[in-house]
């Protein structure tokens, strides 16, 4: 992806991250704006716009990211509590970031998953 991806140039070393854990082919790190007392990002390395681009291109990396996941949430100690692992898709589910993404959040109980009801 060109220089104008966010998470790219975190990835490049561009832009400075918290990283919590790093894979060969994932990179995982908190969030800038936390909306729980653990929130991490764990992205893939190479770009892909959105989860479903990711799962229709790439499968087995679409794995890799949510092995990370579980990793960091097993060194959050967030297993035995539970957490949320959330991929927000396209500008109705409010993705900000067109680089795939999934949030990892945990530490305190976390609620509804929608705010409101939207019916």
């Amino acid at each position: 992806m060109g220089s104008d991806c966010l998470f790219c140039r975190i990835v490049a070393g561009e832009i400075p991250a918290t990283v919590v854990r790093e894979t060969p082919t994932t990179l995982a790190f908190r969030d800038i704006s936390p909306q729980a007392p653990v929130h991490v990002l764990v992205i893939p390395k190479e770009h892909y716009a959105d989860v479903a681009t990711l799962a229709q291109g790439d499968p087995a990396l679409a794995g890799e990211v949510l092995a990370t996941a579980t990793a960091v949430a097993e060194d959050e100690g967030l297993l035995g509590d539970g957490f949320r692992l959330m991929f927000n898709t396209g500008a109705y589910a409010g993705q900000e970031v067109f680089h795939v993404h999934a949030h990892l959040l945990g530490g305190a109980p976390l609620g509804p998953m929608l705010a409101r009801n939207l019916a």
